[in-house]
């Protein structure tokens, strides 16, 4: 019955055909796709973010910390990617086929939806702690440490803290960035934070952004 019907296996003599396919063959590639995937993830949270504010399925006040910090990690992450291959945002998406049209409207204008243009509201005031929160972890992270690059950010997010009139004035966020402070004070430009330094420097701005969004609750 079945006379007429042959099998195809795998050639015994073949055996590349049963390798593993790998997306990257050196160090460097690999990199290079796992920044991709990075940015991808981010692109598509912002995403999903915005059409959960859009159905009310998130506070405003969280949607605007969520929101800032996917907006400073995608600065990051396209920072990473950006070259030849791709000099926009809009060239990555068209490549990977993402369809965020509410995330690439929110990157070009660079800020959550509930922040109006009007200085001073308490908007604006939380997406910015957010971002300059995000972007000196960032900094440390990415193994820069010296004291001109990083106490200038540092003392506009402590500034930005005291304007925010909803946090309390023992609010923990704000000892903590000005205890680093302080410590910078006795240090020259050009000094450079050691590794025991920004471990608990990075272990103390992650616990008082923690407090910061506990305070949005």
């Amino acid at each position: 019955m079945f006379q007429g019907v042959h099998s195809n296996p795998a050639p015994a003599n073949r055996p590349e055909l049963m390798e593993e396919v790998k997306l990257h063959r050196t160090a460097r590639e690999r990199e290079r796709y796992d920044n991709q995937a990075e940015l991808f993830a981010v692109i598509n949270t912002l995403q999903n973010l915005e059409k959960a504010y859009i159905k009310d399925a998130i506070r405003p006040e969280e949607y605007t910390a969520a929101c800032s910090k996917l907006l400073a990690q995608y600065k990051v992450a396209f920072k990473q990617v950006k070259g030849d291959e791709f000099q926009t945002v809009e060239a990555f998406m068209k490549k990977y086929r993402m369809n965020c049209p509410a995330a690439l409207e929110r990157i070009k204008e660079d800020r959550p939806i509930t922040i109006k243009d009007d200085k001073g509201n308490t908007s604006k005031s939380i997406a910015d702690i957010v971002s300059l929160f995000i972007t000196v972890m960032d900094k440390l992270r990415l193994e820069i440490r010296a004291m001109d690059e990083i106490q200038p950010d540092l003392r506009e997010l402590l500034e930005t803290m005291n304007r925010l009139s909803t946090l309390p004035p023992d609010f923990e966020g704000k000892t903590t960035v000005s205890r680093w402070l302080q410590m910078f004070s006795s240090m020259q430009a050009h000094d450079e934070l050691d590794d025991n330094q920004v471990r608990q420097m990075l272990f103390d701005l992650e616990s008082a952004y923690n407090a910061f969004n506990r305070q949005l609750r």
